[in-house]
């Protein structure tokens, strides 16, 4: 089940939200427990035994760290906390990846297991270990409550892509918040943006990349430049879409019921470097292997050499985590590669205008690493972008998709933009000023949100409905 569902829309949440708001106040925690669990269950419910083991060992490892006075014994309840969480996380995530990288270079094994990932693993994981890292440096209190510490790790909000929540951010509203009707409110219009901008624009625009720049080689291939440059375009519109679309929709979801989710996407495309890029791309993820991993590794201390191994191991991971396959590495080193270089050769010698240009040119190549998972398809990829695969520069068949598709392609540009909150601004100014702009004000501020569910819902039909359609050459 995933938010951008009409049953996640209409049952899952219609029915969880409307028991949440009606039950007293003592019994909200258990609303919102039982429903992240069905949640949970939903996708399988033998991995709902994998979310409560480790939870169980995070709360008997952080009671553990919490009562103890020696050093060297929390630091080993710590160690057994990151052995036995990423231990599991590698087992279901990474085993496939580990035995088809062992069968291509010595052919063994013969046959490679192939595990279903559980849903949500890979940030449950991460949460769990920096509430115990976090106890373990005595910034939060260990949780003595096995129920609210579940009910952290099993917020059903933020499960599929974030963002990753830490315990200390929202330790005071497990156990105290309330929710107003403003709270209401500003959570549906949030998560009403989110499912708009999946079910509209990240849809709409991942059938051109599909189109354009196929996963498929033969298919591929035979796609001319200009063919696989606007695909690679639509991809790197589809990648912020839908990843911001879930953190709003997660944002959204957590205001409702009273929780204050941190911002996980700051408008990266709007990014001057590929630093600034990352301070505004997946920003809890970024942080957090700023905060457990760059930092305790030594961070910028110790010289060039350690900085540089240190951004070399962060990197990696960071790859990694995105998936298992070669593809999420390279990119990850990628763009560690901007990164050395920005810092040791080009620091701030690009010229503004330039400088956008420059960081929007290496995350397109970048996404481009990042969707073709089969190495030979990626060299036709990087092949085909630069005119190499013998498929021309030009056809009728791409102009006529570009065409087809401009005005979607134009809104998710758009989307990716700060303009929608800089017109919302001037709006507020000039209700605030002017009778008539109050009441044009009220009426947008309680129709946007309907609009936007109502068109979202058209949209999910069948998928059959897309409003740009209307707006085609």
């Amino acid at each position: 089940m995933v938010f951008s569902s009409l049953l996640f829309v209409f049952a899952f949440l219609s029915i969880s939200m409307g028991i949440y708001l009606c039950v007293p106040k003592r019994y909200q925690n258990t609303v919102l427990l039982v429903s992240s669990l069905i949640f949970y269950s939903w996708g399988g419910p033998m991995y709902l035994l994998l979310l409560l083991g480790e939870t169980a060992i995070s709360w008997v490892c952080a009671l553990r760290i919490g009562n103890l006075k020696s050093k060297k014994k929390k630091k080993f309840w710590m160690t057994v906390e990151c052995v036995a969480l990423l231990g599991l996380l590698a087992i279901f995530k990474y085993t496939g990846f580990i035995g088809s990288t062992m069968q291509a270079l010595t052919g063994f094994p013969e046959h490679v297991a192939q595990i279903v990932l559980p849903i949500g693993i890979s940030f449950y994981t991460f949460q769990l270990l920096s509430y115990v890292i976090d106890v373990y440096r005595g910034e939060v209190k260990a949780q003595r409550n096995y129920a609210r510490l579940l009910l952290y790790s099993s917020l059903f909000h933020q499960c599929i892509a974030g963002p990753i929540v830490r315990y200390k951010t929202v330790a005071d509203e497990i156990e105290h918040r309330s929710v107003t009707m403003n709270d209401v409110y500003a959570g549906i219009r949030r998560f009403s943006i989110g499912l708009a901008k999946k079910a509209i624009l990240a849809n709409g625009i991942a059938q051109v990349a599909d189109q354009l720049m196929s996963t498929n080689a033969q298919t591929l291939a035979a796609t001319p430049v200009l063919g696989v440059w606007i695909g690679a375009l639509a991809f790197t519109l589809q990648l912020y879409l839908d990843f911001s679309a879930y953190s709003d929709m997660a944002i959204g979801m957590g205001r409702m019921v009273g929780f204050h989710y941190l911002e996980n996407f700051n408008y990266p495309y709007m990014a001057v470097t590929v630093q600034d890029f990352w301070r505004r791309w997946h920003i809890s993820l970024s942080s957090f292997f700023r905060d457990y991993v760059y930092i305790p590794l030594g961070g910028s201390r110790g010289g060039t050499l350690i900085y540089v191994r240190n951004m070399i191991v962060v990197w990696f991971l960071t790859g990694l985590w995105h998936g298992a396959s070669w593809n999420y590495v390279l990119w990850g080193l990628y763009y560690l590669c901007f990164l050395l270089l920005e810092r040791f050769v080009i620091r701030q010698r690009i010229p503004n205008g330039w400088n956008r240009l420059y960081t929007l040119s290496v995350v397109l190549l970048g996404t481009v690493i990042f969707r073709f998972e089969d190495a030979n398809t990626l060299i036709l990829a990087f092949k085909g972008l630069f005119g190499l695969n013998g498929a021309g520069f030009f056809s009728w068949s791409v102009w006529s998709v570009f065409l087809s598709n401009i005005f979607l392609i134009a809104a998710c540009m758009i989307g990716c933009t700060t303009l929608s909150v800089w017109i919302e601004r001037l709006f507020s100014v000039w209700a605030s000023n002017n009778s008539v702009g109050f009441a044009l004000y009220s009426i947008e501020q309680v129709a946007l949100p309907l609009f936007l569910l109502a068109i979202s819902v058209l949209a999910l039909i069948g998928n059959a409905y897309n409003p740009f359609l209307y707006f085609q050459f």
